[in-house]
């Protein structure tokens, strides 16, 4: 008898309204075979029946599993015992931004009943504690676009970064909040602010202007040669005890003159071998 092959599974879970929809899209255009709304005991069954070269599988479960809910931790460790390559996923969101989304969309929480979203929520991270618990990837969308999160998934999970740390370099603004997702913050506020410029104010830190107002300065030039020489040395030691997904956030007040250009210098200087993506969280705020 034919032992099955052993199969990529990602579990992707989380709070209604955080963008697992979205999440299962990419992973589908990435060549995974995905399924919605899979009832958790069917996971080992429905892996060991997929075609032999199908070799990367996605399911979505999350509150919609009802009573099966419960039973999600136990099913995953019966399918890596039997030889799968088993990740969680699990998207998040501030009740504020959930909220939001809901009034945007005029559509129902799941578990709202006759109550508040807010109420619904509520019931729902109480519902999904555990499973949080068990994810490898915790990934907050508050901030997202729907473009933002299939880059980030994709990031994760694509073939090509797969057995390598994936980098992320981000900018970002302190006045909307240091990320959730960031393993790493550097404060680049001690840097003179081009917003108080006026011919630099309505610009970015993309505009080649901004840039050189920010990098031509001493203090900016030995700010990034020290951070790249610490980075360089830790993203190895990170890599080695298993860390798959690295965030270095660095921010200003806005998050759209100083640490945008000093990011992609930044992003430019670990280049080789690391090859980080570049994301500008806030750039496009007010």
């Amino acid at each position: 008898m034919t032992t099955p092959a052993a199969k990529q599974i990602v579990v992707i879970t989380g709070m209604s309204g955080s963008g697992k929809s979205t999440a299962v899209r990419a992973l589908e255009d990435s060549g995974y075979f995905c399924i919605d709304n899979l009832p958790a005991p069917l996971l080992p069954k429905v892996s060991e029946l997929s075609a032999p070269e199908q070799l990367k599988l996605a399911f979505v479960i999350d509150v919609r599993e009802g009573r099966f809910l419960a039973e999600t931790p136990k099913v995953i460790d019966e399918a890596r015992r039997a030889g799968h390559s088993v990740e969680v996923l699990f998207l998040d969101s501030s009740d504020d931004a959930l909220i939001r989304r809901y009034s945007e969309t005029r559509r129902r929480h799941p578990l709202s009943g006759r109550g508040s979203v807010a109420e619904g929520i509520a019931r729902e991270r109480a519902l999904l504690k555990d499973l949080r618990e068990h994810a490898q990837h915790l990934l907050d969308t508050s901030s997202l676009s729907v473009h933002e999160l299939k880059r980030q998934v994709n990031d994760r999970f694509s073939s090509d970064v797969a057995g390598r740390l994936a980098v992320t370099v981000m900018s970002f603004g302190f006045r909307y909040g240091v990320p959730s997702q960031a393993d790493v913050v550097l404060d680049v506020r001690f840097l003179p602010n081009p917003f108080f410029v006026p011919e630099l104010k309505a610009l970015t830190g993309k505009d080649a202007t901004v840039a050189a107002y920010v990098l031509e300065r001493p203090e900016t030039t030995e700010f990034i040669e020290r951070t790249s020489d610490l980075l360089l040395f830790l993203l190895p030691k990170y890599q080695r005890e298993g860390k798959t997904y690295l965030t270095v956030a660095i921010g200003c007040t806005g998050g759209k003159h100083r640490s945008v250009a000093v990011a992609a210098k930044l992003a430019e200087r670990l280049r080789d071998p690391w090859a980080p993506q570049l994301f500008d969280r806030d750039i496009e705020k007010e």
